[in-house]
């Protein structure tokens, strides 16, 4: 799996919005008002039927954007995600039939964990980067905190109850390399053609990382 490019696109900007699409005809307009605050890396979830298809709607709009497909709960969720372009997988968490498909998977994958156990079960299958989830449920910054001295080697993303507020909490962490969050464009945002809105939250949390991780 080749991580260079999304990386390179997290050190730019290490917010992930997590983005559930309601309709179709919003995945461009909100394609670009991520762009336009400075977003470089986007999870759309597969959970809603609009979700599959503004993969590629947002590639066409944002060439540039790394853009992952998320809620994939099955190995055919997977397949499907990969097909459609997907350049990164995220999971909520995993069984173990699913975790040795993320393990053989061809594009970056982030599993979610919630235990010591699950984070080394994704180590032991050689994936070294995860998905803290639900982190405000699991424990928080406190949890991936600990998690950094017995487990010196992974990544966490945490995801789930992250927000502008609490954003330094997590980034400040050496073992935090990014964050995702739905805070910056819910879908009540995108029903109300909220772009502006949308484009001044993703600036803000850009600011808000930058002014932590300069």
């Amino acid at each position: 799996m080749d991580w260079n490019r999304i990386l390179t696109a997290l050190d730019a900007c290490p917010i992930v919005p997590v983005l559930s699409i309601p309709e179709a005809e919003h995945a461009e307009p909100l394609a670009r008002a991520l762009a336009d605050g400075g977003i470089t890396v986007s999870e759309i979830t597969l959970r809603t039927p609009a979700g599959l298809g503004a993969i590629g709607t947002f590639k066409k709009a944002c060439p540039d954007m790394v853009v992952g497909a998320g809620t994939i709960l099955s190995a055919a969720d997977l397949d499907t995600a990969v097909e459609a372009g997907a350049e990164f997988i995220v999971s909520p968490g995993f069984d173990s039939a699913l975790l040795e498909r993320l393990a053989a998977c061809t594009v970056p994958v982030l599993p979610g964990v919630a235990t010591a156990g699950e984070a080394m079960a994704a180590r032991a299958a050689g994936i070294m980067r995860v998905k803290l989830f639900p982190a405000s449920l699991a424990g928080g910054a406190p949890m991936i905190k600990a998690l950094g001295a017995p487990i010196q080697d992974m990544g966490f993303m945490p995801t789930g109850g992250v927000t502008l507020d609490n954003l330094a909490d997590y980034l400040s962490l050496p073992n935090v390399y990014a964050v995702g969050g739905t805070w910056i464009a819910k879908p009540e945002h995108l029903v109300a053609g909220d772009w502006a809105g949308i484009a001044e939250r993703a600036s803000q949390a850009l600011a808000a990382a930058k002014a932590i991780r300069p």
